[in-house]
């Protein structure tokens, strides 16, 4: 057992030091209706809503200077109770990842995970109870410190509940691992720790918290801390009764315990392969708390916080972060936002799912109204139907209210007839993927519009600038590429041609941004960036297939990059019409680094299933007719030799993507490909791994990244 009192955390300022910002305990008594005095202490960095509290080694030393201040008074019978929350808004966002990436060594991660420990447990042992009043983002440390807590109530309009660390290469390392478990019981805790961080950082709303018992009471925001305390007074009088409904019992423990986490572990082996840490790291954390005491899982969590915490995964998924949060929220290259159109209707050339995927995210972001065309009133009816039956099903979920909802149905319209696309500011077309198709529909359209509306396509690899080479202003036509699922994906690549002008430019990334997407900025180059590195990975499966490599073995070939689909999972997704689309476009522009497949196009027409798939959507081989259809050579590759391809062939074309000027910087590349290709975090995208696996130096004889981006045990 862990004797932290006897711990020496000094080391640990020097991750602060002065760049810290301290989340300070401030404290003042409140004296509750029956005259008791709950002692609340008030998490507060000093900074607004967009700067959370976070727990650096400061803000720890701090708030326990005031939790033993706080034991001595309850001991002195001055306080029958502690409170604690947040400034408005915000409990806490967890630790200051800043500071953890700074670590130098094992014995110092290690230090990160017992000072969150030895600080956060004061709060079961003050010697009176404790109440984490949870008033707004609770994320990581910040749920965490609730954990430790003996209740916990939430407003009911906290923005976020969750413990995120799975998803950064780590694993909730202060007490969650543990405590969550054992108040919430083991399925319920597997969601919150593995699941949802897996499927894109899921975070719980206060009514699922409360609903799986994390919180034992939930309040409006209109009088939540008032409510709270009386609630409290209540709990301390003997007047209210909690009961936690989930709470593990002895068969739970004996049974279903060891039965869910075997299956959590199959579903991780199907969906993510092995190469990902942290996920199985929490398994092993989870499945060990149905037994033991506090204290000896503490004692496993800091263990396990301090190898990840040195591991090349999380230097990764911390330069991935870095990306997301910082680098796509100012977009490099994007003219000044001030030179944009101010768009009050958009026009949608196109009825088909795309179209209309367009269409609904317009009209909920923007509220303004869209208008779609299409051959006939036939395909606008069915787009239109699509639209209305998608915001009767977000009515029904309670996601929009019926105000909203009428509205939004009011506010799009189709027609056959382009001169109702007079006076709209920005045109988007969704038509077939061919450059004579689309010169034709902005042709017809571009003479009906305003000489300073706006015009994007959203071609997927089409060059940009022919599709404008017969307009008559083919300066304000951009590429603006969605990713499929519109709705989900989070990127639009917005593609700059050699005469797109600045105000156009503006107008796609202010209206980006209005839709709720991180965009970048790109040359007008085959595939852009995304789909041309997929298709590399794409062409290397197809050329294995072709030379005669079984299915089964390629799929697996792949299993080290940790992709979030298999190469054949993902063609089967995207559709094989599609993939042999992309594979000759590609192959078209660049026949030396390119392959397209004959064998894609016999696919693509069989009409039917192609691969087999079990009931976790793995495959499992081809289909009868697809074995009929494939014509194969005799020469079949390794595993080993399919990776090593797979990895140079993408270092080659990142290089020669920057070479070219497609993208600023390797990290721009990095960015579309996690937040267009689900990339793992893990990875960092595709260059840190590139640069780990020695793919860089084997292609150019350098990196792309100096130092590696890699964990502190093994950078070289």
């Amino acid at each position: 057992m862990t004797n932290y009192d006897a711990i020496d955390f000094s080391p640990l300022a020097a991750l602060g030091g002065d760049d810290e910002v301290v989340t300070h305990s401030l404290v003042r008594d409140v004296t509750l209706p029956s005259g008791r005095v709950l002692a609340l202490i008030t998490l507060d960095n000093g900074r607004d809503h967009t700067r959370p509290n976070t727990f650096g080694p400061g803000t720890l030393t701090e708030l326990d200077g005031v939790l033993e201040a706080l034991t001595a008074r309850a001991a002195a019978g001055e306080i029958h109770a502690v409170g604690l929350t947040g400034k408005q808004y915000i409990l806490a966002a967890g630790a200051d990842l800043s500071d953890v990436s700074r670590v130098p060594s094992r014995a110092v991660a290690k230090l990160v995970a017992q000072q969150g420990h030895f600080v956060l447990g004061k709060l079961g042992a003050l010697g009176v109870p404790s109440f984490a009043f949870v008033n707004g983002l609770a994320l990581g440390g910040g749920l965490e410190i609730a954990l430790h807590s003996t209740y916990r109530t939430v407003d009911a309009s906290a923005a976020a509940i969750a413990l995120p660390e799975v998803f950064l290469g780590l694993i909730p390392g202060w007490g969650g691992a543990y405590l969550l478990p054992n108040l919430i019981g083991i399925e319920n805790a597997l969601e919150v720790i593995v699941s949802n961080p897996l499927q894109q950082n899921r975070t719980l709303r206060p009514d699922k918290a409360f609903e799986l018992g994390i919180m034992d009471a939930i309040f409006p925001a209109s009088n939540y801390l008032e409510d709270s305390l009386r609630w409290a007074d209540g709990v301390l009088g003997g007047t209210v009764k909690v009961t936690r409904k989930n709470e593990p019992g002895k068969i739970e423990r004996l049974t279903k315990w060891p039965i869910a986490i075997k299956m959590a572990r199959g579903m991780l082996e199907s969906r993510i392969g092995t190469v990902p840490r942290s996920p199985y790291v929490a398994l092993e954390l989870l499945e060990a708390a149905r037994g033991g005491t506090p204290a000896q899982g503490f004692a496993r969590e800091d263990d396990a916080l301090a190898e990840l915490i040195v591991g090349d995964q999380f230097a990764a998924s911390m330069y991935a972060f870095d990306l997301v949060q910082k680098r796509a929220k100012r977009p490099v290259g994007a003219p000044d936002k001030k030179l944009a159109k101010r768009v009050t209707k958009v026009g949608i050339i196109g009825a088909g799912l795309m179209a209309s995927q367009f269409a609904l995210l317009f009209l909920r972001r923007l509220q303004v109204p869209v208008i779609l065309t299409d051959l006939d009133q036939a395909h606008i009816d069915k787009g239109l139907a699509y639209i209305r039956d998608e915001i009767g099903k977000l009515e029904r979920k309670g996601r929009l209210d019926a105000d909203t909802a009428n509205r939004l149905r009011a506010l799009v319209h189709g027609t056959t007839d382009k001169r109702e696309f007079a006076d709209c500011d920005f045109v988007i077309e969704a038509v077939f993927e061919e450059v004579g198709v689309k010169q034709q529909v902005f042709g017809e359209i571009e003479p009906i519009i305003a000489e300073d509306a706006i015009m994007a396509t959203n071609t997927s690899s089409l060059s940009v600038e022919e599709i404008g080479s017969k307009l008559a202003h083919p300066e304000r036509l951009v590429g603006f590429h969605f990713f499929n699922p519109v709705a989900v994906m989070p990127l639009i690549e917005i593609v700059r041609t050699s005469r797109s002008s600045d105000a156009a430019l503006s107008t796609a990334f202010v209206v980006a941004k209005s839709l709720g997407k991180n965009a970048v900025l790109t040359a007008d180059a085959p595939g852009f960036v995304v789909n041309r590195l997929l298709a590399k990975v794409m062409g290397e499966a197809a050329h294995a297939i072709d030379v005669g490599t079984p299915l089964l073995a390629v799929e697996k070939a792949y299993a080290p990059i940790g992709l979030p689909m298999t190469p054949f999972q993902l063609i089967d997704l995207v559709g094989w019409k599609v993939a042999a689309h992309v594979q000759d476009t590609m192959a078209a522009s660049f026949p030396e680094r390119f392959f397209s497949s004959e064998n894609f196009h016999r696919l693509a027409e069989l009409g039917g299933e192609v691969v087999e798939k079990d009931k976790a959507g793995r495959v499992t081989g081809w289909s009868k007719q697809a074995q009929k259809a494939l014509k194969v050579g005799k020469s079949p590759l390794s595993e080993a030799e399919i990776l090593r391809r797979v990895q140079d062939g993408l270092a080659q074309e990142i290089r020669i993507m920057l070479d070219e000027g497609v993208v600023p910087e390797v990290e721009d590349i990095d960015l579309c490909l996690i937040l267009g290709a689900g990339w793992p975090f893990i990875d960092g995208g595709a260059s840190p791994y590139l640069d780990r696996e020695g793919a860089s130096e084997r292609v150019f004889g350098g990196a792309f990244h100096t130092p590696r981006i890699a964990g502190i045990e093994s950078r070289g």
